[in-house]
Formats: C-alpha cells, sequence, structure tokens
C-alpha cells in the first residue's frame, strides 16, 4: 500500500518537474527570439542598462578686440540651492540640511546681498530644498566666498553662460549666443552667429559599461575622445575708438529723437573696422534686443548727396569733367519733362561744377550723369561695391539696389535717390579715395587662434576693383576739402586735424510712394576722410529722422570724436602741421587764478575767465583733454560778476558752453559763426539774463 503511493507521488513529482522545465524552456524561447518583451525592447534596455555615454562639452572660445581685452567669454556660473530636509542629515556632525536659519540669511545678506526677509522666507518653506530666484545665480567668486562659512544645508549647482564684459558695447558686430537646453552654447547674432562653428568646437564623450545599478564596472574600460575647444577670435574693434563712438550715438540719443542711427570708423588703408556703434542698441547679457538687424550692414536706405562724391568722380574719371566750366543752377527740366531742383530750390545763379559740388547741387549731379551716359555711371557704381554684399564677416547683410533705366532714375541716382545702399557699401566705395582709386574689402575679424594658440586665420587688406585713377582722386579730395572749408558745412571742421568729406541729407522713400514730408523725415550723413594729406581713418555717419532743425548736432558729435581718435593716436597732418601738438589740461578747479592763466598763456592757449574770483570753481574743456591753440579753455572763478564778452566769430558749441558755465538762456537763430549778439560786450550778466545771438554760415 505505501509503496504504491510512493510510485504515484513520484510520478506526480516528476511531472510537475517536466511541465516547469518545459514552461522555462517556452519562455527562454519566446525571450530570445522575440524583440519585445511586456512591451520592452530588449536589445535597447541591455544596451541601456550596460553602457553610458557622456559628452564632453568644448569651451566655447573668447572673443577679443585688437590689443587682447575680453569681450565675450563662457564662464562658469552657479545655481544657490538650500537643503531643508533633516532626513538628508545621517551624521550629525556632518549636517546636510539648514540648521540655523537666521545665521544663514544673514550670511546670504552679507555676501550676496540676498534681502534676510526673502532669505528667510525661503528658508521656512516645507520644502526638500528651495532656490532663489536671480537672486541665487552667483559666479565662482561669490560661491568661493560663500564656501568660507561652511554653511551646513547650502549647495550649489554648476552651469555654464556666455558674458560679455562690456555691456552694450559694439554689440551689434560681438552679437550674442544663448545656453541650449542640452548644454551647449549657440550663437544667435552678430560674429557668435557668423563663426558659431568656429567658436563652439567639437564635443568628446566619454564611454564606458554600467552594471544593471548603473555604477561603473571595476573592469570597464573607459572611452575617451577628448573635447576640441572653441577658437578665439581678435576682432579688429579698437576699445578706445570704439568708446569715443559709443559717446556720439549716446550723447546724440540722449539728446534727440530719432529711428536709427549708425556711426563707423574704419582703416583707410587696410579696410579694418576698428569702431561701429548703433542707435538702438543692446546689451548681449541683458537680451534686451528690438531689432535684430545690423544698421552697418543690413539696413539699406537711399543715401542722397554723400553719392555726388562717385558721380562727380566717375565724370572726372572719364573725361568729362571740367570744375571751372559753368552751368545754370536751380533746376533742369529733362526730356521727360521730369524738373531737377536743387535742395534750395532756387539755386546759386551761374557757378561752376567746382561750386556745384561744394553747394550739393542736383542740377549739376544731373547733368554730369547725363554726360557720361547711364550704362557709364552704373558701371562705376557696380565696380565701388554697390548692389552687391561686401562679404563682411556679419550675418545679414544687404545687397542695396542701384537699378537706374530712365532719364530721371539716372538722374536722381546722380544724387543719391532712386538707388538704396548699406552703410558698409559706403565704406568700401570710399576706401577708393584713400587708395588711390582702388576699393578694398572692409573686415571685422582680425585673427583666429585655435585651442593649440596656432594663428590658423589672419584678416588682411584685400584688394578688389581699380576704379578711379590717382589724378581723380587728389582732384575729389581737393573739392571735399572745399566743402568743409569753403563751403557752407564748416560745423564739420575738428579741432585737431583736417577732415574732408561730403555731407548728405535724402528724403525718405513712403510706403505709399512719393516721399515723406515731414520736418524731420530725412537721412542725414557724412562721409569723411582724416588727416587729409595721408588719411588714417574713413569716417560715416547715418541718422534717420533726427529731431533736429539741420545736422548741426551731428556735427558737433562727429568732430569731437575726431578730435577724440587723433588725439589718442597723437595723429600728425602731412600739411607741415603737427597735430600731435597738444596740450593735455589738468585739473584746474580750486587753483589761483593768475598762476592758472600765466600757466596756461605760456603755452599759447586761449583763456577766458569768467567772473573776478581768485579760485576756480568750475573749467571747460575738463583735465585730460587735449586741446589745441585755437581750442577756448573757459575757468569760471568764485566771484558772479560776470560780464559779457565778445562772442563774434564763436562757434555755436563754445556759446553754448559759455552759457552753460554762466547759467544764461541762450537763444540763437541761423546756424554757423556769431555775427551778432543781443547783449554787448561788457555788460554785466546774471543768471537771468537772456542772450540771443545770430549764427551765419
Amino acid at each position: 500500500m505505501n509503496k504504491k503511493v510512493s510510485v504515484k507521488m513520484s510520478m506526480v513529482f516528476v511531472f510537475i518537474v517536466a511541465f516547469l522545465f518545459a514552461a522555462i524552456i517556452v519562455k527562454l524561447s519566446y525571450v530570445a527570439l522575440s524583440e519585445n518583451v511586456d512591451g520592452i525592447n530588449l536589445k535597447e534596455f541591455a544596451n541601456n542598462r550596460n553602457t553610458k555615454t557622456e559628452i564632453i562639452q568644448a569651451k566655447r572660445g573668447n572673443i577679443y578686440d585688437n590689443k587682447g581685452n575680453t569681450l565675450a567669454s563662457t564662464v562658469n556660473n552657479y545655481t544657490l540651492v538650500a537643503y531643508l530636509d533633516p532626513k538628508r542629515t545621517t551624521n550629525q556632525k556632518r549636517p546636510q540640511h539648514v540648521v540655523d536659519k537666521e545665521h544663514t540669511a544673514k550670511v546670504l545678506e552679507e555676501v550676496l546681498g540676498i534681502d534676510y526677509n526673502y532669505a528667510m522666507g525661503r528658508l521656512n518653506k516645507d520644502k526638500y530644498l528651495v532656490y532663489f530666484g536671480n537672486d541665487g545665480f552667483i559666479n565662482e567668486s561669490q560661491k568661493n566666498k560663500l564656501e568660507e562659512y561652511d554653511l551646513p544645508g547650502i549647495g550649489f549647482e554648476q552651469g555654464i553662460k556666455r558674458t560679455y564684459s562690456m555691456g552694450t558695447f559694439a554689440s551689434y558686430i560681438i552679437g550674442y549666443a544663448k545656453l541650449q537646453e542640452d548644454g551647449s552654447i549657440n550663437g544667435e547674432l552678430g560674429i557668435e552667429s557668423y563663426y558659431n562653428k568656429e567658436l563652439s568646437g567639437i564635443n568628446g564623450k566619454s564611454t564606458y559599461q554600467t552594471d544593471a545599478y548603473g555604477y561603473t564596472l571595476p573592469s570597464a574600460e573607459v572611452i575617451t575622445e577628448d573635447a576640441i575647444d572653441g577658437d578665439d577670435i581678435y576682432l579688429t574693434i579698437d576699445r578706445n575708438i570704439q568708446l569715443f563712438a559709443e559717446d556720439l550715438t549716446r550723447n546724440l540719443s540722449n539728446n534727440y529723437k530719432m529711428d536709427w542711427m549708425v556711426f563707423t570708423v574704419m582703416d583707410a588703408k587696410t579696410g579694418a573696422i576698428v569702431a561701429s556703434s548703433t542707435y538702438p542698441n543692446f546689451d548681449p547679457n541683458k537680451l534686451d534686443i528690438n531689432s535684430y538687424m545690423n544698421p552697418l550692414v543690413s539696413y539699406e536706405y537711399e543715401p542722397g548727396s554723400t553719392m555726388k562724391t562717385f558721380s562727380f568722380a566717375s565724370s572726372i574719371e572719364e573725361g568729362k569733367y571740367n570744375g571751372s566750366a559753368t552751368y545754370k543752377s536751380g533746376s533742369i527740366t529733362l526730356k521727360d519733362g521730369t524738373t531737377i531742383k536743387d535742395h534750395n530750390k532756387v539755386g546759386w545763379g551761374e557757378i561752376t561744377y567746382d561750386s556745384g559740388f561744394v553747394h550739393s547741387s542736383n542740377v549739376a549731379a544731373t547733368k554730369l550723369a547725363q554726360g557720361i551716359g547711364r550704362d557709364k555711371l552704373f558701371s562705376y557704381y557696380t565696380n565701388l561695391g554697390f548692389g552687391s554684399k561686401t562679404g563682411i564677416e556679419l550675418a545679414n547683410e544687404g545687397d542695396g539696389k542701384i537699378a537706374f533705366t530712365y532719364e530721371s532714375e539716372l538722374a536722381t541716382a546722380s544724387f543719391g535717390q532712386g538707388i538704396t545702399v548699406t552703410p558698409i557699401q559706403m565704406l568700401q566705395a570710399l576706401s577708393t579715395l584713400t587708395n588711390n582709386g582702388t576699393t578694398l574689402k572692409p573686415y571685422v575679424v582680425d585673427k583666429i587662434i585655435n585651442n593649440k594658440n596656432e594663428v590658423i586665420y589672419e584678416g588682411k587688406r584685400t584688394e578688389l576693383n581699380k576704379v578711379y585713377s590717382k589724378e581723380t582722386v587728389d582732384y575729389m579730395r581737393k573739392l571735399m576739402h572745399k566743402v568743409v572749408y569753403e563751403g557752407t558745412s564748416k560745423i564739420w571742421q575738428p579741432s585737431n586735424t583736417v577732415l574732408i568729406g561730403k555731407t548728405g541729407t535724402a528724403q525718405i522713400a513712403s510706403p505709399k510712394g512719393g516721399y515723406l514730408k515731414g520736418d524731420t523725415d530725412y537721412i542725414r550723413s557724412f562721409a569723411g576722410i582724416f588727416p587729409e594729406e595721408d588719411p588714417k581713418y574713413i569716417v560715416y555717419i547715418a541718422v534717420e529722422k533726427l529731431g533736429a532743425s539741420s545736422a548741426a548736432p551731428i556735427a558737433k558729435e562727429l568732430t569731437t570724436a575726431v578730435d577724440k581718435i587723433v588725439s589718442y593716436l597723437g595723429l600728425k597732418d602731412d600739411n607741415n602741421e603737427i597735430i600731435n601738438k597738444l596740450t593735455k589740461l589738468n585739473n584746474y578747479i580750486s587753483k589761483d587764478v593768475t598762476t592758472t592763466v600765466e600757466d596756461l598763456k605760456s603755452k599759447k592757449l586761449n583763456v577766458y575767465v569768467l567772473g573776478s574770483g581768485k579760485y576756480i570753481i568750475n573749467q571747460y574743456p575738463l583735465k585730460n583733454t587735449s586741446v589745441t591753440e585755437e581750442t577756448k579753455i573757459f575757468l569760471l572763478t568764485n566771484n558772479d560778476d560776470y560780464v559779457m564778452t565778445n562772442l563774434n566769430g564763436w562757434s555755436l558749441n563754445e556759446v553754448k558752453t559759455y552759457c552753460n558755465l554762466l547759467n544764461i538762456e541762450l537763444v540763437t537763430e541761423g546756424y554757423g559763426y556769431v555775427t551778432s549778439q543781443s547783449i554787448e560786450e561788457g555788460t554785466a550778466i546774471n543768471s537771468d539774463s537772456v542772450l540771443r545771438v545770430t549764427l551765419s554760415k
């Protein structure tokens, strides 16, 4: 009986084992032959569990000016974290959560400037951890200082960011780059965008095997591909000249309304852009940006009379120009019935063509264009670079448009209406006047250096087209001299050098056709070269819808910028006048008047003492300003018994300075230089006085 039962039990056991074994075989076969089990891709699951790859981010290259001053760099930044949950602490001797909240909040206020009450509010949250908003984004120096306090529960999450050490400085040239979700930094404007690949470098990676829990296997081989850091880019921008340019745009935009403005300085012999400032601009650290178009290369507009520089030069080059020949200014009627008028509507009577350039006569430009014809003028314009991108290393460059066919279009093209250009094209065309008729390609990158400190690219002078002869260039420069020193544009004369140039006032095309008719609906511009005899720099400024009755405010700021550049570089004028014979003013405030005046006059300087006091309480120009013998130096004394000075021949800027120092009201009529004044010389004046002056060209 027992034997039978035992045999039956053994058979059952064998059957169960066989069944289980068969089930296991079936399951293993299913697992081995199936790609997905329970909705999981086993191959991917195994790979993900056993192999791990970490990206090694390449360091983005820096951007420098031409002297090696850092303009853009990538720095470590940190996010402040406070761990509040006591469960984090396993060793009471080394707490891992915030223990003393009051002390912690006081330290955060002392070191980081975080408001104590705000910090306490964050530290009293019933959370595992808290952050501190914008106040919690700190740099490496702040992190290191905070770590000195060894605050329990205070930690840091590391990150990186792109930083721009000089804020709005040359912002449209430098551009900006943003941190992406994958931890990379991508350039989105300016040099940051144009050279994004070179600046980014090549990421590396580290690959290794892990166990089922994600830990590195002890015997695993780590395969590492090192990152290749990005290249460093050195711009042609000179920091000091750029600061002068930034002063210009800031002063104008602070005092006058306008739509936009661009001021650029280019090396006359190489084409290197040494400064370019714009309004509006932006701070790449804040990304307070309204427009993603750089006015220097992206804005296309009708240039106005600065274009006469090239229509006149083209006529000279063609042998069609006779500067002493005369014509009837005022207006000219074309064969198609179109009437072209000079900007003053009535002209200047019978004048020479040289005078026509000085007066900026549309009629003169039209007659010259008719003399050389449409095809010739178009050919000169295209050879100068108008209608095509210059290829400068900046994104979103515009082409401009110089198409003209009909007689009226030829006429308007000769004085810069009906065609469009960009500021960078104007600079490229102007380079013919400083290089014996050959255009130079503008550039803004001085050199690129890789992570091995090797120079892999170097910007250089690049000659493009030979457009004009030296004889043509010499003649045009004489005409440009007459514009500034003999014509109606004397407001463009700087103090420290001889600047030659051509003004422009262009109407703004209306989207409805024709041109806008408002009092400020113009683009005012100036193209200049200095020093005259051996040009070092080309300057170009354009301002749309300046809220002023004339270009005088632009002229004031531009000539001031030119004077600063000359003083900074100690430039020489080859007319045997040494422009670097300048006197740098000291601080004369609180100094004795008599001694100071004797010292200044011994240096042959032009001194005006305001009041009969013994001591100086204010001065203009300020200390460290370099001045010439012609510069008026004002010394305000501590006795307010002021009397009126003879202002005859003074410039508007000089009169404004005088009135500002004396705190008297000024009313002006006309522009240029003082020809009459309402308060006679020697008359006592005070803060209630009102001075009216008439100025003449």
